[in-house]
């Protein structure tokens, strides 16, 4: 089963990307929705973040701006939850691919925002990066709510650049020109794929 890693800075369509490859039959693994499940009420990450970090913890959930409270600034406190997190999310992302494996499908899709940032391409076959110029993913993220230039520029600067991610991609999708024509390029990014024989999950599992 071939894995493949999508990936793009904030505001350039990832997620509508994604779901064009689901609409084409191909599983869709999304790493934020992993981590909301594990935070949630009787969610595996709940218990062992109450332990360390109690504030954190509300009502049987974790509050997330608690949570972040907790450790921004603080590299000891960070590395404290990423113990805790890191694992419970790599297991629940290897039970997904388990799973899809056991149905039948050829290829799967790892929708990993950080990927680059956390080394993630050594865990997908191919790595497809979603694009756009950057004054449209400005406009985009601007648009959103409690969103200002200062809070932009902030997570722009920790993401891996646009051309970087751009030069080190197998694949790239382009968002700025319509929901179609970027669905036309994810069914050639499948055309292309198809048939090829994954590696990456075969030493992830052991087999």
């Amino acid at each position: 089963m071939l894995l493949i890693g999508l990936t793009g800075s904030i505001g350039m369509g990832k997620s509508e990307t994604a779901k064009m490859f689901a609409r084409l039959g191909v599983p869709v693994y999304d790493a934020d929705a992993a981590v909301h499940a594990l935070y949630a009420r009787g969610g595996a990450a709940v218990a062992p973040i109450a332990e360390a970090f109690p504030a954190a913890v509300i009502d049987g959930a974790v509050d997330r701006q608690e949570l972040s409270r907790a450790v921004l600034g603080l590299p000891e406190q960070m590395k404290k939850l990423e113990a805790i997190v890191h694992p419970l999310v790599g297991r629940a992302q290897i039970d997904f691919l388990k799973a899809a494996k056991a149905a039948g499908h050829e290829a799967v899709l790892l929708d990993i925002p950080l990927l680059y940032e956390t080394g993630g391409e050594t865990r997908v076959d191919v790595v497809v990066v979603v694009s756009a110029p950057y004054h449209i993913q400005q406009s985009r993220v601007l648009a959103r709510p409690g969103m200002d230039m200062a809070k932009f520029a902030a997570i722009h600067a920790k993401q891996v650049h646009d051309d970087e991610k751009r030069r080190r991609a197998d694949f790239i999708v382009e968002t700025d020109k319509g929901l179609d024509h970027a669905f036309e390029q994810v069914k050639s990014v499948l055309a292309a794929l198809k048939g090829r024989e994954g590696k990456v999950l075969k030493e992830r599992l052991g087999d």
